[in-house]
Order: C-alpha cells, then sequence, then structure tokens
C-alpha cells in the first residue's frame, strides 16, 4: 500500500514537526517562528485575586470532562462567572491554535502541548497540576500485525505526534527498551488519525487512551490486532491557559474559582463511578457499561500534588526528552508553571487526594 502523502518517515527534524502541526491539523502555526529557548515570558507578579471575578467575566473553556462532571454532580451551580462555551477539543494541536485565535481560554491536557507551545512562540501556563501513576496510553497494532512487545518495534512504523502526549509515551517507550528513535520509522500524524492509520495498516503501531483503544481491539482483535503493554506513565494532566487570560484580573480570578472545582469535579467522578460510566463513557463516548467498568477499573485514583516541583522536574525530562530528539528547542519548564495557583487544586479535595512534597 502506498504511503500517506502526511507521513514522514526516519528521524524528523523540528522544522518538519512544526510544518506538520500547521499543515495536517490545519492549525496555520507553520509560519510562526519559534521563540528563542529561555525567552522572557509576561508572566505578572501580581497577587492573584482572591475574590469573585466581577459580573459579566466570560471564559471558554475545552475541558469536556469537566462540563460533564460538574453538571451531574450539581457543582456548575458554583461557577461564579458565565462559561461562554465549552468547545469539544482536546487535542494539544488543537488546543494550541484555540489559544492563538483567543477561542479558548481554559483547557485540560497532558503535559506535552505546554512544551509545543513554548516552542512556536504561544505564551501559556499551567495552572492545575493532576497526577497519575499508572500507564496512560497501551500501544495498539495494526490487524494482523506479528509485534507482540516494545523491542519489537525496530524498523517499523510507529504512529507519532510529537505536540501531543502520545509522543512522548513512544520516545518514552523506545528509550526504555533502548531503541533509539532514529530506528524506528516515525510516522507524524496527528493522534486523530492515529485509528485510521491503523485500521488501514499504513502504521504498525500507534498509542491509544481510553476508550479509543477497547473500540478499536472490539472491532479489530478478530483480525489479528493486539495490545503491547508498557511501564511508561504519563505522570501529568494539566489545567492551563493563556499567558493574557492569567495576566488579566478579571479572568484571572474566573481561573481561579475553577481550579477547585475541576479537582472536586475529578474527584466526583471517581467516588460517583456508575453515575460516570453512564454518564461519560456511556452516552457521551459511546462504550457498553460493560466496558466503561473495565475502563474504570483499570485507572488509578486521582492525585493532586500540593507541591509542584515534581511535575516541574517531569514536564524538564520531558522538554529536553524532545529537545535531545531536534524536535524543539531547549525549554526552562518552570516558566510554564504559573505557581501563584500550586495547591489550589489540592486544598478543594479530600486529603485522600492529595500529595504532600514528600
Amino acid at each position: 500500500m502506498p504511503s500517506h502523502p502526511l507521513f514522514t518517515s526516519s528521524r524528523l527534524g523540528r522544522r518538519g514537526f512544526l510544518a506538520l502541526l500547521g499543515g495536517a491539523t490545519a492549525l496555520g502555526v507553520a509560519g510562526c517562528a519559534p521563540g528563542p529557548a529561555g525567552a522572557a515570558r509576561s508572566s505578572t507578579v501580581k497577587a492573584l485575586p482572591t475574590g469573585p471575578p466581577p459580573p459579566g467575566t466570560r471564559l471558554s473553556v475545552a475541558v469536556r470532562t469537566s462540563r460533564i462532571q460538574l453538571t451531574e454532580s450539581g457543582l456548575l451551580k458554583h461557577l461564579p462567572f458565565h462559561v461562554s462555551q465549552w468547545p469539544n477539543l482536546s487535542a494539544g494541536p488543537d488546543i494550541i491554535q484555540g489559544f492563538r485565535a483567543r477561542s479558548i481560554d481554559l483547557a485540560a491536557n497532558a503535559g506535552v502541548p505546554p512544551i509545543q507551545a513554548e516552542a512556536i512562540g504561544v505564551e501559556a501556563r499551567i495552572v492545575g497540576v493532576q497526577v497519575r501513576r499508572k500507564p496512560s496510553y497501551v500501544f495498539a497494532t495494526a490487524p494482523g500485525s506479528s509485534l507482540a512487545r516494545i523491542e519489537d518495534f525496530r524498523g517499523k512504523k510507529i504512529a507519532f505526534s510529537q505536540g501531543q502526549a502520545q509522543g512522548v509515551v513512544v520516545l518514552r517507550a523506545l528509550k526504555e527498551a533502548g531503541i533509539d528513535h532514529a530506528d524506528v520509522r516515525l510516522v507524524a500524524l496527528p493522534s486523530t488519525q492515529f485509528l485510521t492509520a491503523l485500521q488501514s495498516k499504513q502504521v504498525d503501531a500507534a498509542p491509544l487512551g481510553e476508550p479509543t483503544l477497547t473500540k478499536y481491539l472490539n472491532q479489530y482483535r478478530p483480525d489479528g490486532a493486539r495490545e503491547v503493554r508498557t511501564d511508561v506513565v504519563d505522570l501529568l494532566t494539566v489545567l492551563w491557559a493563556p499567558a493574557e487570560v492569567l495576566d488579566t484580573p478579571a479572568t484571572a480570578a474566573a481561573v481561579r474559582a475553577f481550579v477547585p472545582l475541576w479537582a472536586r469535579g475529578v474527584v466526583w467522578s471517581w467516588e460517583h463511578q456508575e453515575r460516570w460510566i453512564d454518564a461519560y463513557y456511556v452516552k457521551d463516548q459511546g462504550v457498553t457499561r460493560e466496558d466503561g467498568r473495565r475502563i474504570v477499573t483499570s485507572l488509578a485514583e486521582p492525585r493532586f500534588p500540593e507541591r509542584w516541583d515534581e511535575a516541574v522536574a517531569w514536564e524538564q525530562e520531558t522538554a529536553d526528552l524532545l529537545a535531545e530528539g531536534g524536535f524543539v528547542p531547549k525549554v526552562d519548564a518552570a516558566t510554564l508553571f504559573d505557581r501563584r495557583f500550586e495547591g489550589l487544586a489540592a486544598a478543594a479535595v479530600p486529603a485522600r487526594y492529595r500529595e504532600g512534597t514528600a
């Protein structure tokens, strides 16, 4: 089968990926020159507003799970500002473009998109941190593939999205297996195209999260598709926002009000699993109740750190891994965090869901 025109095999450099980010996802960012490493940010030194946002304050919040959690739990009525829209977007490149276009004010992603945003000169900061200590992604193989373990990936075509968590999962998994990323054929795609690439056998393997993994294997396991599990953890889920949102008192106050509710919504879904399975996995994502229960059982209890030191260190390690591969310039991960918000999420949840400094 001929290669898809978007596919780029062998080693991929930063310029190639920035071009892909603009072309493959229609984000129009390829022409944006990356900012210099360590460039000064517009971080404010002003104290975070402590009162409610002024009347009329509006935010566009691209956190679909929060919309469902807050609605189902009744917490939505506690939002002291108006959510102008809940865009159904979650992929890092889409969120970055939304930030650039000023159509998204707040989003939740893994730790990689903030690094990618910094690499292309989009100023944004992390305002909330959740940690996950169990793997979130599993490699799925194409139908009929003989791959059974990561060590079999050498020389194979692996779906790779640099600006998303899945991309770093690939790099970390290869590194742990002792395989240089130049020894596989990295196929540059946004994660939204991973399924199509697997189904058409244009890639041999791709990292998938739930519930996509379950949907794919249910359909293609009879044709020989399988899962390849690793111990690679995608540690961070972050809540983040454009710098200008956080530098404006009214919207900064709205973000400050949202962070605790975001954390409480996550905890609510953990403590009310049957309702969450029905509202999210069954009604919103279209999986069976049985599969929803299996997915939830595979997840770790949510944790919110009181201090962000580990998160900063993890983000720096991730940024360094990407820089070593030539995918992004060097990034000082500490500049990606707005530590005025540190501890807000942890303080909003019961003690069992908090992590201290130890």
